[in-house]
């Protein structure tokens, strides 16, 4: 919901950061991979109730997430790419809740679970939509002769709108990259309050689920 809003506000830090790491010569796979390390290197902090040290990992992973795809726009973006970060980013997201789980099994392995859950059935209907998208605007083509597509009109209520800058459809929900990062964020500062925030944020990410189901069969 709020990762337009988010990219916009820190676009120009981004793209300062990528084009000095482009001109070094690092290239978008090698932060993607970075990211993933780093994200791994804060659930195992998390694991050891090291949550700060667990935050500044977590913080320096996503700032990584967000440069691969800067850095993969200033030479040539791949569908592999794509499906690295889409992969490792999935990996990430799972690890965390996993992290507070195995760090006091017993206040937060349920409300991790739960959240667990959640995230699959966000991550499944998140790549679904974008599966049968992409098969959608393979049929399109061959049936127009690759005239130009016409995206849904971004301003219709509800729309769901391609992300430019994605590797693939890209649809929205209550929750996205910048609301998980928020709610991660206060895991981490406020660690005793863990299973009340993963209850919390496994309703928010079930509301998306089910808009996300409700626009897959208005669109598709």
């Amino acid at each position: 919901m709020l990762d337009n809003y988010t990219q916009k506000a820190i676009r120009p830090l981004i793209s300062s950061l990528a084009g000095a790491l482009h001109g070094l010569g690092v290239g978008a796979n090698t932060l993607t991979w970075w990211g993933w390390g780093l994200g791994m290197a804060s659930a195992v902090a998390i694991v050891n109730q090291m949550y700060v040290l667990g935050l500044c990992a977590l913080l320096l992973s996503r700032l990584c997430d967000g440069l691969d795809g800067a850095v993969a726009r200033l030479s040539q973006p791949s569908d592999a790419g794509g499906f690295l970060d889409i992969s490792l980013d999935f990996w990430f997201y799972a690890a965390i809740p996993l992290a507070f789980a195995w760090a006091d099994p017993a206040r937060n392995a349920l409300a991790a679970a739960c959240l667990l859950a959640a995230f699959i059935s966000t991550g499944t209907s998140f790549l679904a939509y974008a599966v049968m998208r992409e098969k959608q605007k393979a049929h399109t083509s061959q049936a127009t002769y690759l005239q130009p597509q016409h995206e849904p009109n971004p301003t219709a209520p509800e729309a769901t709108v391609t992300r430019a800058d994605k590797s693939f459809y890209f649809v929205g929900g209550l929750t996205e990259a910048t609301e998980t990062l928020g709610f991660f964020v206060a895991m981490c500062l406020w660690p005793s309050y863990f299973p009340t925030l993963a209850f919390v944020f496994s309703a928010l990410c079930t509301v998306t689920s089910l808009t996300r189901i409700r626009s897959g069969l208005r669109d598709l």
